[in-house]
This record gives C-alpha cells, sequence and structure tokens, in this order.
C-alpha cells in the first residue's frame, strides 16, 4: 500500500536535511518537502569562517548532499521559499506569496539569526555578520590585504575569523566587551591560553571594551572604541550571538523558552511537529537540564531523531555536547558544559599547545577541553559516559595510558 502522507520541513539546514534523510532511510514512502529560504541546498556552517573564508573549498564542496542524491531519494527541495506561518488548525505551512503546503507532520530546523550590533555606523558598507555562505562570499570578496579588520565578539566565531583574515593577510583587531575570551562558553584558564596564543600570533585583543560606532563617508573607514580610541579599519566582522528563529513556532502557539521546546524525542507542544538544531530548547537527562546547543554534532542527531520520532521509532535523545573550532593550526574541541566543578586536572603542555584540562565534580568528569589532543578527549568523553570516579593525579599523569583509567 502506498503512503499518502506529506511531511514538510521548513528549513533546509543541516538538522533538516538529516531530518529528510533519516525519514528516507527509515523506509517512509510518502512525500517529503524542504523548504530552505537560501539558494543553496543544506551545507556545512563550519567552513564558513575558516575554508570557504580562505577560498579553499567550493560551495558545492560544502552541501551535505549533492543534488543527484536528494532526487535519487526523491526529497523535494524548494529553495528561495521562505515559510511565513503554520496554520495548525488546517495542517498547513504558508509560504510567501500565500501559497500554502498540507503536512500531516512537520518538522521545523530553522536554526538562528545572528544578533546585530545596534550602533550608529551598523550599517555602512564593509560592516559584516557571518552566518550564511553569502555572508562568507561577501566578506571574502571585501578582504584586501594588508588592511585592518575589526572583529567585534571574542567568541567562537570571532577568534576563528580573526584568525582567517590574518592568515589572509589583514591586521585583525578583536574587541570583546567581558573581561575574558569565550567567556560564556569555555573556563577562565582556556580564555587566558586562547589571549596569549592568539596575541602570539599576531592579533590585537582588546578586553572590557567595545566599539561605539562605526564612521566612513559611504563605507567603513574607522571604528570608534568606547573609550574614544579611533580605528582605521576597511572590514569589521561582528560575532556577538544569535537568536533562535522561533518566531514562526511562537506564533503558531507552541511552546518557545529560548527556542522551540521539545522533549526527548525531537516532538514539540503539538504531537505532529517537530523540532531540531540550533533552534531547539531540549532535556539532556545526562546534564541533568534543558539546554540549547549550537554545534554540528546536535544538528545532525537531533535532527535524525526528529526524523525517527515523525514515524514513531526514536529513542530518547541525550548525548554528550560536543564542541569543536579550528584557530590557526590548533584544533580545540569540548565535551560537556562544565558549570560547577571542583577540581581541574591537565594533561599535557599548554604551552607546547597540546593538552587536554578536565573539571570533574565530586570526581567524575563534567566537561573538558583538548587543544589538539583529540584523542585523549575521546577517552575523557568514555569516561564521562560511564560516570566513572577518576583522580586528579591520574587524569593529570601522562604515563597512565587513559585506557587503564576506563578499566580500572
Amino acid at each position: 500500500m502506498s503512503d499518502d502522507r506529506t511531511f514538510v520541513i521548513i528549513g533546509a539546514s543541516q538538522a533538516g536535511g538529516w531530518v529528510a534523510n533519516t525519514l528516507r532511510n527509515e523506509g517512509f514512502e510518502g512525500k517529503v518537502i524542504l523548504l530552505g529560504e537560501e539558494p543553496y541546498l543544506p551545507y556545512e556552517r563550519p567552513p564558513l569562517s575558516k575554508a570557504a573564508l580562505l577560498g579553499e573549498v567550493t560551495v558545492d564542496s560544502t552541501y551535505f548532499w549533492q543534488q543527484e542524491a536528494l532526487d535519487e531519494a526523491n526529497i523535494e527541495v524548494r529553495l528561495n521559499t521562505k515559510a511565513t506561518a503554520i496554520d495548525r488548525e488546517a495542517k498547513e505551512v504558508v509560504i510567501e506569496g500565500d501559497d500554502r503546503i498540507a503536512y500531516d507532520k512537520l518538522a521545523i530546523t530553522t536554526g538562528a539569526r545572528v544578533r546585530e550590533l545596534p550602533i550608529d555606523g551598523a550599517q555602512l558598507p564593509g560592516v559584516f555578520y557571518l552566518r550564511t555562505m553569502e555572508d562568507t562570499l561577501a566578506i571574502r570578496e571585501a578582504v584586501k590585504e594588508g588592511s585592518t579588520a575589526m572583529i567585534v565578539g571574542g567568541g567562537w566565531i570571532g577568534l576563528e575569523c580573526a584568525a582567517t583574515l590574518t592568515k589572509l593577510g589583514c591586521k585583525s583587531v578583536v574587541v570583546e566587551a567581558l573581561d575574558r575570551l569565550c567567556a560564556r562558553a569555555i573556563t577562565p584558564e582556556i580564555s587566558d591560553w586562547l589571549l596569549q596564543f592568539h596575541l602570539g600570533n599576531g592579533v590585537d585583543i582588546r578586553l572590557n571594551t567595545g566599539v561605539e560606532k562605526f564612521e566612513g563617508d559611504g563605507k567603513l573607514e574607522r571604528a570608534v572604541l568606547a573609550g574614544g580610541e579611533n580605528i582605521d579599519c576597511s572590514i569589521a566582522v561582528v560575532g556577538i550571538g544569535v537568536i533562535p528563529n522561533a518566531e514562526i513556532a511562537a506564533e503558531a502557539g507552541l511552546d518557545t523558552d529560548d527556542g522551540i521546546v521539545v522533549d526527548d524525542h525531537a516532538r514539540t507542544s503539538d504531537p505532529d511537529i517537530f523540532a531540531a538544531g540550533d533552534v531547539a530548547n531540549h532535556p539532556n537527562d545526562l546534564l541533568g537540564r534543558r539546554l540549547r546547543l549550537e554545534s554540528y554534532e546536535n544538528a545532525q542527531n537531533q535532527g535524525i531523531t526528529a526524523g525517527k520520532a515523525m514515524l514513531d521509532k526514536a529513542e530518547s535523545y541525550a548525548e554528550i555536547p560536543w564542541f569543536w573550532s579550528d584557530q590557526f593550526d590548533v584544533n580545540l574541541q569540548m565535551i560537556g558544559v562544565p558549570e560547577n566543578w571542583d577540581e581541574t586536572a591537565t594533561r599535557g603542555d599548554p604551552a607546547k599547545n597540546e593538552f587536554v584540562t578536565f573539571y570533574l565534580k565530586n570526581g567524575v568528569i563534567d566537561g573538558a577541553i583538548s587543544i589538539n589532543n583529540p584523542r585523549d578527549l575521546r577517552f575523557g568523553k568514555r569516561l564521562m559516559q560511564a560516570n566513572k570516579t577518576v583522580s586528579v593525579a591520574d587524569l593529570s599523569n601522562p604515563d597512565i595510558k587513559m585506557q587503564a583509567l576506563l578499566k580500572g
């Protein structure tokens, strides 16, 4: 018997693409429609501030699936298509032009948008944000070797852009309103290490300050810092966080709170509507709290969970968060979201840019951050998953293999 149901996905993102492909991989034979606002198929976002900005990869090479693969899976992709509303009573998605698409089940994978800088001059040509492929291509076109690039925000995007633009021959200046780098994501020790690392690679970093306004005659020419200092610059990249695109859900009456509220099966307050990726606020039993993750792995795995849940096949989604970042010659990876640790253990040598710092609570790993040491981090993740008690002395001792700690 043929399946005459239609499953619609709002957001041709990484999460949305994984929802669509999971439906097919799990044997769904009805219609799958993937709606995307951008002109691109679902693509990887990590290269946007790194390889794509450097010009080392093409747009097509960032696609998770080429058009041929989507056609073969019979996934209907409608690009340049914006969903404007969800009519839950009629079970229809309204798109621009007031066309309507009926659905039996719906997934929302709309991701997040950049938080804009509310200052004078922020609209000048030469001031950029980085969230989409179009943003990256525009920044790449504007970069001039030997120019100064102002980076507003000392988080992941800001530091990755600073590293990449420095590689492209710019003088990168980072301004951060807080007293340390990546303060919302990493621990003070790693913030200090990052500061020294970037300073050592020629990046000018100003903490406890911000940009008061941008100035220029028809284009960006200078940034005026909060203390009154003028810095001549021809390009600025603003990275001060993102806002989940949850409005379409809220307007439809779904529960929202820093994103779309879902259960451990990615189901919203409407049993026929699901959400995944950067826009979803989900419970994590391993961490014992709710959170909304902006990460590559979460977008993929929660998208898979949502696809299975739409077919009533999902298992509970609860994973240890994993993040990564490439900056200059360093690969930084983090597991967990450490908050209230009572001990730390560092394995390796921070001076050689190869180490892991573990954060423990009551003798159990609550999170860890590695610099150029993914192998030990993987074993740390296994220790964390096993809820295994370990000592600071053993974790810090390079003569004791991590595998032995798992067996002990």
